[in-house]
């Protein structure tokens, strides 16, 4: 029998949906003629952990405000000033220590947040871009797990770096913050530029896994993917079992896909070739996610591996959780920012990897 990961009943609504999500939505709803009522991204069998339950230490990032990102993008003025990277592909991977600013924790700061938002860059003080990208990523994060997070499709730097902040403190992570981000032109007609961006930075990602995992520092890699990130991941971690073996897939932790835009039949071959490595991915789910229903008219009108049928996807071998039944929101196809329940899916599979 299955458990409902959530442990109590209460309905998703109760955590407000950010604002960038809430544009992101409208933009997609206005394309596509959609009714709102996305809905998100959750269920999974396992005890309720202690995110969105008692007060937790603060996370390492609000401690520190780093963020340590590796990307494909073209950077903007050598990366010194906003936006800082565009939508353009770069030439190899580039490396930068991005200086955010926290969220005000004071009453007023939490009320203001509402209109203004959270987490924001402050500075990005330097670039590395070339073949030592990748090496200078794995040096910032010595002797430290990383969270790494991949974004999905229709996402600008910024958006990506601060999805990446609100992500690491909100599951209260004790180790190195990271963003692996791609050159996604942020617009919603550019659907297929951006599917093939992601592809395009396979290369790219695997110099940076193959780094992280060949460090003497002992640390795990959790990654965390959203959207069309997924297929990027996959995709990579494939390469990354192919080409650097076992030994590099043992210090990948937990792999937790939330809301895969990829083709179910794509998704299938993909997890087949992670052979027992499979049994590292959480599925974040919803058979009726309305945004992967509008991707999936745009892809052909395969059914997306982040809507399939739970038993569908558990018998590729991947833990699932399963949100087709909770939330009422607008915005719940990126739940895992903004709603504590969600978070800790997330929280609990990086603790069963063994991670911070």
């Amino acid at each position: 029998m299955r458990r409902n990961d959530f442990g109590t009943g209460r309905d998703a609504a109760q955590a407000g949906p950010t604002r960038r999500g809430l544009m992101r939505f409208a933009a997609l709803a206005g394309v596509a003629g959609l009714a709102p009522g996305l809905s998100g991204c959750i269920a999974d069998g396992l005890v309720t952990g202690a995110v969105g339950g008692a007060p937790e230490s603060q996370s390492a990032l609000d401690v520190s405000p780093v963020l340590l990102v590796a990307t494909t993008r073209k950077p903007v003025s050598g990366g010194s000033k906003s936006p800082y990277f565009g939508s353009e592909r770069g030439r190899g991977l580039s490396f930068a220590e991005v200086r955010m600013s926290a969220p005000d924790r004071s009453l007023i700061g939490q009320v203001s947040s509402v209109v203004t938002g959270d987490w924001g860059i402050k500075a990005v003080p330097q670039v590395q871009t070339g073949a030592g990208a990748a090496a200078a990523f794995t040096q910032a994060a010595f002797g430290r797990d990383v969270l790494l997070y991949v974004h999905g499709y229709r996402e600008s730097f910024e958006s990506a770096a601060i999805s990446a902040a609100m992500l690491s403190d909100g599951i209260r992570f004790r180790g190195a913050s990271g963003l692996f981000t791609w050159p996604s032109a942020a617009a919603t007609f550019d659907y297929g530029y951006d599917r093939e961006s992601a592809l395009w930075s396979r290369d790219g990602f695997e110099d940076l896994l193959k780094a992280l995992t060949a460090s003497p520092s002992g640390g795990r890699i959790h990654i965390v993917a959203h959207s069309m990130g997924t297929l990027l991941t996959l995709e990579t971690l494939r390469m990354l079992r192919a080409e650097a073996g076992e030994a590099a897939m043992a210090r990948i932790g937990a792999v937790v896909l939330a809301a895969p835009d990829i083709d179910i039949d794509l998704f299938t071959a993909g997890v087949e070739r992670l052979g027992p490595d499979v049994n590292k991915i959480t599925v974040i789910s919803s058979t009726n996610d309305r945004a992967l229903e509008l991707s999936g008219a745009i892809a052909g009108g395969i059914v997306r591996a982040g809507a399939a049928d739970r038993e569908r996807l558990e018998a590729l071998g991947v833990r699932v959780a399963d949100a087709s039944e909770y939330g009422g929101g607008l915005i719940n196809h990126d739940l895992f920012l903004s709603n504590k329940e969600v978070q800790g899916v997330v929280k609990r599979a990086i603790g069963r990897a063994g991670g911070a």
